[in-house]
């Protein structure tokens, strides 16, 4: 039998090469073939979503606050270059606003997205102030978009807005966790996926929980990835889907 190839999600773009959560970033992983994309998001000082990552902006942007103590303005002023890592050439890219990503994606109308709202914005805003923020942005994609966290909190709340027959701005829901053992904690939620860092997983054995797709992050090995497809995981994420998908082809 042909091996199994696992569906790629481009996590926070296409990493290995642009900085993470960037609009050139998102873009060049399209480019590449990419069918799903991953971002984070949390909320400015004045409650618009953005995408990042981290719990400081120290890292991306080189400067010691948060996301939530400026305002999106202040943001969309900051090179969000990733200097240490990538050095000068990208010291022109912005920090980008979820609705950037939006306009991006609907030019894309093939190409999924996993939103993942990071828990920073959960513990400062509150469950409902976050999810009132992100759903009119996201309305544009909602049959293509999944709303994902570690937050069960949040997932409870999205859960109910999405059984309500509203239309919230996803179609599904995804928990995140970062040992297989967390799971228990996301039961009874509905989601349609859950995702799993690939180093808390057991060392072999089925990957399957309630009738969730399993997605894990973050792989960069074809043959990693081909296992986990053949254990049940339906998705790999990966910092290079350029990279990983021209591996696995061949």
């Amino acid at each position: 039998m042909a091996p199994i190839i696992p569906e790629l999600i481009a996590h926070r773009g296409h990493r290995a090469c642009y900085p993470e959560n960037s609009l050139p970033g998102i873009g060049a992983a399209i480019a590449a073939g990419a069918r799903y994309v991953e971002v984070d998001v949390q909320l400015s000082a004045d409650r618009v979503p953005v995408l990042f990552h981290d719990a400081d902006l120290k890292r991306v942007c080189g400067v010691p606050d948060a996301v939530h103590e400026q305002d999106l303005a202040s943001l969309l002023t900051l090179s969000a270059s990733e200097r240490d890592r990538l050095g000068e050439r990208f010291a022109d890219n912005r920090l980008a606003s979820l609705e950037q990503m939006v306009a991006c994606l609907r030019d894309h109308p093939g190409v999924g997205v996993f939103v993942e709202i990071k828990r920073v914005a959960v513990a400062h805003f509150g469950v409902h102030t976050v999810l009132d923020a992100v759903s009119p942005v996201l309305e544009p994609v909602a049959d293509r978009c999944v709303l994902i966290s570690f937050s069960v909190p949040l997932l409870a709340e999205a859960g109910r807005r999405l059984s309500n027959g509203r239309r919230p701005g996803w179609s599904a829901l995804g928990g995140v966790i970062d040992r297989w053992d967390e799971r228990d904690r996301m039961a009874g939620l509905g989601l349609g996926y859950l995702f799993c860092d690939v180093r808390g997983l057991p060392a072999s054995g089925p990957v399957a929980f309630e009738s969730a797709r399993i997605a894990v992050y973050e792989v960069a090995d074809p043959e990693v990835a081909r296992a986990l497809a053949a254990r049940g995981v339906r998705f790999i994420e990966t910092f290079d889907l350029p990279g990983l998908r021209a591996r696995l082809a061949g």
